[in-house]
């Protein structure tokens, strides 16, 4: 079975390394691929965003199964364009992508179907967008309506402030189509990453994860891509894991079933855990990074067999293993991060790393020159260790992220400190 993974983050790497393990691949590509990937996989220089040479590499390897890691990609119709060729791919349509692609048409569905989510509206006008913020009140929620890598979020109690985001979120230069930003009511509670595989009808929930989005310890500074995530998540109890199951994945998929979106890949739900039950703060069309970091390792089940069973729309059959342990995954980050990166630096200490039981480092943003690990992006390394408990997980973890070491180097230190 030939296998190509598309992307090339921690993410890409994680889902690289699990898919290696199942023994009827004997060829994986991953295009681009980093440093890390190349050890499992042979990496093509062939750009995600390149959705003809993604096709034409694919048809002409005769590629089994393409796994889709970001979300540009699809919501730039990779998938549709697979699909003209008859190649098996794995993620939604450039339609169902749009649960991810604009934030605004997401809530606007599950306002349609009944899915709980907090109040919001999406803004062309300025002064609309002003004006409802007067509405909701602080703190104030302010969201780029399209793909942001996590980071076109703002959450203020500054009036000045929210209104600076919204300036930004729509301004835009002569001859640009109008841009739309997201005002939302805030959502007290704690977040929790629901995610589920589907092939368009059936629903298999994968397990909870929580992401850390600040780049400073106690949740401070700026929203980044997540610095850390963890699983299992403790404070989540059966009653509600079911009602984001029953109440928010399922419903999620039969909504878009009754759109006429044939909805093949990961729903991604983003929760608020409110005093009035789960809420949805905004839906991914993908795998998480860096929750896929942290659930991967834990997953018991081939993940290579589920993803082909989305594929062919054979998921009902498919149940998901988990390892009793826990899992906790630190983002090792460049200075200048979430802003601008230094890159093109080298990175010691990855095999000593490595060498820390039951620790697997994934690369994000590496490259390999004349033999050598250089940072390569604003996320570095996600260092993701399994324990008998999420203490025993974290203690493994920072004990590898302590034997890594690049130039201007950051990360949190309370990652699954609050699980």
């Amino acid at each position: 079975m030939k296998v190509l993974v598309v992307g090339s983050g921690g993410r890409e790497h994680a889902l690289a390394w699990k898919i290696a393990q199942n023994p009827t691949v004997d060829r994986l590509f991953a295009a681009p691929g980093n440093a890390g990937i190349a050890r499992v996989a042979t990496c093509e220089p062939i750009a995600s965003a390149d959705v003809p040479g993604l096709a034409e590499f694919a048809e002409r390897e005769a590629i089994d199964l393409t796994v889709v890691g970001p979300e540009a990609p699809l919501v730039a119709g990779l998938v549709d364009e697979f699909q003209e060729h008859g190649l098996p791919i794995f993620g939604p349509t450039r339609e169902g992508a749009r649960l991810e692609g604009s934030k605004s048409w997401a809530k606007d569905l599950c306002r349609r179907h009944g899915i709980p989510a907090g109040r919001s509206e999406g803004f062309t006008d300025r002064d609309r967008a002003m004006a409802f913020l007067d509405e909701v009140g602080p703190p104030y929620v302010i969201k780029a309506d399209g793909l942001a890598a996590g980071k076109g979020v703002t959450v203020t109690e500054d009036r000045a402030e929210a209104e600076r985001a919204v300036r930004a979120c729509l301004d835009r230069r002569p001859g640009d189509a109008p841009k739309t930003v997201v005002v939302e009511r805030f959502l007290e509670g704690r977040e929790v990453s629901a995610l589920a595989l589907t092939d368009g009808r059936a629903v298999l929930p994968l397990a909870l994860a929580q992401d850390h989005k600040r780049v400073g310890d106690g949740d401070t500074g700026p929203n980044t891509g997540g610095m850390g995530a963890y699983s299992p998540v403790p404070f989540v109890d059966d009653a509600t894991r079911d009602a984001i199951v029953t109440g928010v994945l399922e419903p999620t998929v039969r909504a878009l079933r009754d759109e006429g979106i044939v909805y093949r890949g990961v729903v991604y739900a983003g929760m608020m855990l409110t005093a009035d039950g789960p809420q949805v703060l905004e839906f991914n069309c993908r795998f998480g990074d860096p929750e896929t970091q942290a659930l991967v390792p834990r997953l018991s089940t081939d993940l290579c067999e589920v993803l082909v069973a989305c594929v062919e729309g054979n998921l009902a059959d498919t149940r998901a293993g988990w390892a009793d342990e826990a899992c906790v995954s630190v983002v090792l980050a460049s200075e200048g991060y979430p802003g601008e990166p230094r890159t093109g630096l080298p990175v010691a200490g990855l095999e000593e790393a490595s060498a820390v039981p039951n620790v697997q480092v994934f690369h994000s943003g590496t490259a390999l020159r004349n033999g050598r690990v250089l940072t390569a992006g604003g996320r570095v390394l996600a260092v993701s260790a399994l324990g008998a408990s999420l203490e025993d997980a974290r203690g493994l973890a920072y004990e590898a992220c302590g034997r890594v070491s690049f130039d201007g180097m950051q990360y949190r230190r309370d990652i699954a400190a609050g699980g």
